[in-house]
Order: structure tokens, then C-alpha cells, then sequence
């Protein structure tokens, strides 16, 4: 995957800004009972782009752009609770359908509602709306309007930060919007380094802690630094060679020292980030050589091992999986290709860059993530997989396999399986009554 970002991504550009409207805001009591009408529709993103028999497109765009101007009016109201509500809402419906003509026209509005709700909001309000900032940039692709939008909200997402009296939900949060608008948005070299500067301020108190054992932390503090950890990898695969090589010598020789961390997410993101590190290593350096590399292995066969029983079973299975892969790349330069399908087309996720920016886009869009990569240019320019195919509904209907075939498919699949089952076990019995 290259490692600088692709402009002109393939989105037309538009000049229109949505006005500033003067609105007159109402009790709490009616705007909960019109928040609900409103945000019913995206509860489920299925609610969106749920098929019919016969739908009439036109008049369901209507009612859906109907639905989104009032809760993008919403995003502005007195009461809290209906602002947060709003922030939900568009994002659910911005993560399952592509809206971009529809957004492009509002930019400047839903900008200064973000703006508002993570200036004054409190941890909840700001949490979402940070997620919407995310959703946007995404909807808006690498232009001139997703650079606008991040020039406004970047110092307040960096304020926040590095706020040590903010709430660490809204802290962490705003960790992963700058890390995601940063990497879609800015074309600015130097404010992708004071980016990263600023995430690195944040995690590298990770690496105080664990090498002095009497320090306190909680753990909110380290989802905080497992968040701003994850944001500024992905910002680390879009830096110049030069770049990747000076921030391989501040940090190569200390994310050992994140594995010994007592929460397993931070020794999964660690192992994770120093897979990564160890394969832009030798994409710059042919010869690239690894000074302690015996002590480290050991360290990851540990944990790619670990039988510890004051673990979680879950945890540790999980943690097992990920070092089994960390120890391949470290060891053998090898990467278990994985798979993605979404409609008719197959993505390969065949190295840690891409597994990285894959992984980041899918707990943004969440459900929506398999949309987006058919339908949306700005992740398709990402990945790589070329204009979005353009298929007739003849066609699209023919590839769905109807509910009650899927069902027999699966039952006959299940007996067959199970009567192979069967056969081993009675040819392992056989074998026991021999001796």
C-alpha cells in the first residue's frame, strides 16, 4: 500500500455552503418527542437501505433528507439529550448510506454544530460528535471541503487532548477524529507532524509507567493511550520515508516495554504497532537489523503462548491469535493474507499497513463498512480497488441468495458436517477397543 496519500480522490467538488439559519428552539419536552421521530429511521442502519418489491426511490431520498434536516437542526437545540440524540442519528444514517451531495451543501452548518457540541458539550455529546466529525470527512473524501472542515476543529480536538481535566471518553475520542481527519484531509506536511507530536505526548506516558512499577495509572488512562497510539499509527503510514525512519529511532527500541502493560488491548495494540514498525523497517532498509531481536521474540512467544490463569480466557485467546502473527512478521517477514468480501468484489488485506487502516475505518463505519467500500471513492482510492462497479438491479438482485435457500444451504451443511463428525468418532473408538 503506497504511503502517501492520493488527492482528488474522485468526489466532485462543490462551492456551495449552507447558510447559518436562525432557529427558534422549543421546550425539552417537545423536542424529545420530536428527536424520536426523527432518529427512529436510523436505529437500524437496514432502516435505511432496507429493499422492497416497489420502492419509489425518489420519494424515499425525499423523506430521508427530510429525516436529516431536522435533526441536523436538532444539533443545535437547548436540551443536551436531544443534541446527543441528533449527533446519533446522522451518524448511523452517514455510516450506511452515501449522502455526499446532501452533506456538501450543509458542510458549514453541521461544521458549527460539531464545533459547538465538543466546545460545550459535556463527555457524551462530545464523544459523538467527534464520531460525526469522523463520519464527514469520510463522506467528503480528501478535498478541499474535508480540509476546511479539519482546519476548524483541529485546535479544539487538540485542546481537549491535552486536557488533562476533560472527561477521557471525550479525550479519547478526540485521539482517534484527529487521527482519522488528519489522514483523509490535511495535504499540510507540517500539521501531519504536529499531529502525531501531539498523540506521541499523549501514549509515550505509557512508557514511563511500565518502566517505573510504583507509578499509578488508571485504566481509563490507558484506553487513552491505546487510542492515541492507534491514531498515530495510521498517521505514521502516510509519513515520507524520512519521516517513518527518524520516528522508527525514537520509538522502535521502547514498544517492547508496552508489552509488559497489564491491560491486554494495550499489549494487543503494542504488538500490533511493532509489526508495523518492523515492516516499514525493511521497506526502507533492505538491511535492516534488529539489535535485541532475541529478547524480543522471546517476549512475543510469551504472550503468543501465555497460560497465565489470572488471565481471561477470552483475553488470553485473543492475545494468542494477534502474537502468533506479530511473532511471523518480527521473525519470518510473513503476513496471514486475510479476505474481505463485500458484494461481488474481494479486498486481500495482505500486510499490517493495510490491516491497520482497514481495522480503523471498520470501527468508524461499523456495519456500514462493507457500503462504503462499494460505494464510497474515498475508500476505494485507500484500498485501492479502483471506481466503484456500477451494477443494474437485474444484477444485484440475481447475486442475493433468497432467505429460505440460505437456510437450506446452511441445514445441509450442518448434517453433513455433523455425520463426518460422527464417522471420526467412532473410527477414534474402534481404534480404542483394539487395544
Amino acid at each position: 500500500m503506497p504511503k502517501s496519500k492520493r488527492r482528488g480522490g474522485g468526489n466532485p467538488r462543490g462551492t456551495s455552503g449552507a447558510q447559518h439559519r436562525n432557529m427558534q428552539s422549543f421546550s425539552d419536552e417537545d423536542a424529545s418527542i420530536e428527536t424520536m421521530s426523527h432518529c427512529s429511521g436510523f436505529s437500524d442502519p437496514s432502516s435505511i437501505t432496507e429493499d422492497g418489491p416497489e420502492v419509489d426511490e425518489e420519494a424515499t431520498q425525499e423523506d430521508l433528507e427530510y429525516k436529516l434536516k431536522g435533526l441536523i437542526d436538532l444539533t443545535m437545540d437547548k436540551s443536551a439529550k436531544t443534541r446527543q440524540s441528533a449527533l446519533e442519528g446522522l451518524k448511523n444514517a452517514l455510516s450506511s448510506k452515501i449522502l455526499y451531495e446532501f452533506i456538501l451543501e450543509r458542510r458549514m452548518t453541521l461544521t458549527d454544530s460539531i464545533e459547538r457540541c465538543i466546545k460545550k458539550g459535556k463527555s457524551d455529546e462530545q464523544r459523538a460528535a467527534a464520531g460525526l466529525a469522523c463520519l464527514l470527512c469520510v463522506q467528503l473524501g480528501s478535498g478541499i471541503e474535508s480540509e476546511e472542515m479539519y482546519k476548524t476543529l483541529a485546535p479544539i480536538l487538540k485542546k481537549i487532548l491535552c486536557d488533562a481535566s476533560a472527561s477521557v471518553q471525550a479525550r479519547q475520542a478526540c485521539a482517534t477524529c484527529l487521527g482519522v481527519c488528519c489522514f483523509i484531509a490535511t495535504d499540510d506536511i507540517t500539521e501531519l507532524y504536529t499531529t502525531m507530536e501531539c498523540l506521541e505526548n499523549i501514549f509515550t506516558k505509557s512508557y514511563q509507567k511500565e518502566r517505573n512499577s510504583n507509578s499509578i495509572s488508571s485504566p481509563q488512562n490507558t484506553v487513552l493511550h491505546i487510542s492515541a497510539l492507534l491514531a498515530w499509527t495510521l498517521l505514521l503510514t502516510i509519513c515520507p520515508m524520512n519521516e517513518v525512519k527518524k520516528k522508527l529511532e525514537m520509538h522502535l527500541h521502547k514498544f517492547p516495554i508496552l508489552l509488559s502493560c497489564d491491560d491486554v488491548n494495550m499489549r494487543i495494540a503494542a504488538g500490533e504497532t511493532l509489526a508495523l514498525l518492523f515492516e516499514l523497517a525493511r521497506e526502507t532498509d533492505g538491511d535492516f537489523f534488529y539489535e535485541d531481536m532475541e529478547l524480543l521474540t522471546q517476549k512475543l512467544k510469551a504472550l503468543a503462548t501465555d497460560g497465565n490463569k489470572h488471565r481471561a480466557k477470552v483475553d488470553k485467546r485473543k492475545q494468542r491469535s494477534v502474537f502468533r502473527d506479530v511473532l511471523r512478521a518480527v521473525e519470518e517477514h510473513d503476513f496471514p493474507t486475510e479476505t474481505v468480501k463485500f458484494g461481488p468484489e474481494r479486498m486481500y488485506i495482505d500486510c499490517w499497513v493495510k490491516k491497520q487502516t482497514y481495522d480503523t475505518f471498520k470501527e468508524i463505519l461499523g456495519s456500514g463498512m462493507q457500503y462504503h467500500l462499494q460505494s464510497n471513492e474515498l475508500l476505494r482510492n485507500v484500498f485501492e480497488l479502483g471506481p466503484p462497479l456500477m451494477l443494474d438491479e437485474a444484477t444485484l438482485k440475481s447475486m442475493k441468495i433468497p432467505r429460505f435457500e440460505r437456510h437450506l444451504y446452511n441445514s445441509a451443511a450442518f448434517k453433513a458436517r455433523t455425520k463426518a463428525r460422527n464417522k471420526c468418532r467412532d473410527k477414534r473408538a474402534d481404534v480404542g477397543e483394539v487395544f
